[in-house]
C-alpha cells in the first residue's frame, strides 16, 4: 500500500497534510462565479479573513484573477493592483496566516511571494506562463499545479478526453517528473473539477480520485458550489451548498487532503465527521 508524503514546508517549517486541510478563498475579482464583488474594501477582506481563520481555515487563498468560463482578461498590473495590497493587509493583520496566492503569472507570483503569499497555486501548472516553474524552484516554496484543457477562456468548449482518469493520471505523471528535475519538492496536485471537463468528467474523477494516491503527493480538491452540483441538482451556486458538503466527504474518502472552499465552517465540520467515521476510537 502506498503511503502519501504528507509533508511540505511552509515558512521553514514542516507542514502535516496527514491531517485534512481547508483552504478559504477569498476572491477579489468582480466576476467570479459566486462570489465575485463581494469584497469590495479592506475592512470587508479582513473581516472575511478574520472570519475564516476563526472557523478553522488553515490557508487562505488569495486571487485577482477571475478563472471562470469566458472570465475577462485582465491585465498583469491590474492583477497586481489587486492581490498584492491584500497580501500586505492580510499579514499585517495575521502574521501568522498561510497565504496561498491563485495565479498563473510569474509576475504576480514572485511580487506576492515577495509581499509574504506562502504557498503559489497555479491553475495551469506552468502551461500559460513557462517561467513560474522556474520561478517556484528558485522560491522554494510550496506549488499547487492544477489540470487543465485549454484556458479559461475556452476550456468548457465541447472538452474531450479518450479516458479522463489516464488524460489525469500521464497529466501529472509528466509534470511531478519534470518539476522534480527542476528542483521543485513541495507540490501538491489538483484535478482540476470544472477545467475544461464536463459533468460525467468530473464525477469520473471524484469516482477514481483515490488512484491519485500513486503519486504520493497531496490532492487539493476544490468543488465548491460548481456546476456539477448546481446544475445536477437544478439549482443554483448560491443554493449549492449541502451537494458541495456532500462532494467534500466524498473526496476525502477518497484521499482528499486540502479541501478548497467558499464555506468553511462546513467544510470543518465534513472532516471532523469523516475522521470519527474512519477512526471511531478517536471519540
Amino acid at each position: 500500500m502506498l503511503h502519501k508524503n504528507n509533508m511540505i514546508k511552509i515558512k521553514g517549517k514542516l507542514f502535516d497534510l496527514k491531517k485534512k486541510r481547508i483552504m478559504g478563498i477569498l476572491n477579489l475579482t468582480p466576476d467570479s462565479f459566486y462570489d465575485g464583488g463581494k469584497l469590495k474594501s479592506v475592512e470587508e477582506l479582513l473581516s472575511k479573513a478574520a472570519n475564516m481563520i476563526q472557523e478553522g481555515a488553515d490557508i487562505l487563498d488569495v486571487g485577482g484573477y477571475s478563472s471562470r468560463p469566458g472570465a475577462a482578461h485582465i491585465s498583469v498590473s491590474e492583477e497586481l493592483n489587486r492581490i498584492i495590497p491584500a497580501i500586505l493587509e492580510i499579514k499585517k493583520k495575521f502574521p501568522d496566516s498561510i497565504i496561498s496566492v491563485d495565479t498563473f503569472r510569474s509576475k504576480v507570483a514572485e511580487e506576492a511571494i515577495r509581499s509574504g503569499a506562502d504557498i503559489i497555486n497555479d491553475i495551469s501548472a506552468g502551461d500559460l506562463d513557462p517561467r513560474l516553474p522556474e520561478l517556484m524552484a528558485e522560491a522554494n516554496v510550496p506549488y499547487i499545479i492544477m489540470h487543465m484543457q485549454g484556458t479559461p477562456a475556452n476550456m468548457q468548449q465541447n472538452p474531450n478526453y479518450s479516458n479522463i482518469t489516464n488524460a489525469l493520471l500521464s497529466y501529472f505523471s509528466d509534470k511531478l517528473n519534470l518539476f522534480n528535475k527542476m528542483g521543485i519538492n513541495d507540490i501538491i496536485i489538483d484535478p482540476g473539477f470544472g477545467f475544461g471537463k464536463n459533468s460525467v468528467h468530473n464525477y469520473e474523477i471524484l469516482n477514481k480520485l483515490s488512484l491519485f494516491d500513486i503519486f504520493q503527493t497531496p490532492v487539493l480538491v476544490g468543488l465548491s458550489r460548481k456546476s456539477m452540483i448546481y446544475n445536477s441538482l437544478q439549482t443554483t451556486a448560491e443554493n449549492a451548498l449541502n451537494g458541495t458538503s456532500i462532494l467534500n466527504t466524498i473526496a476525502l474518502l477518497n484521499g482528499a487532503s486540502i479541501l478548497r472552499v467558499h464555506d468553511v465552517k462546513e467544510a470543518v465540520e465534513a472532516i471532523k465527521l469523516v475522521d470519527l467515521y474512519l477512526n471511531p476510537n478517536k471519540q
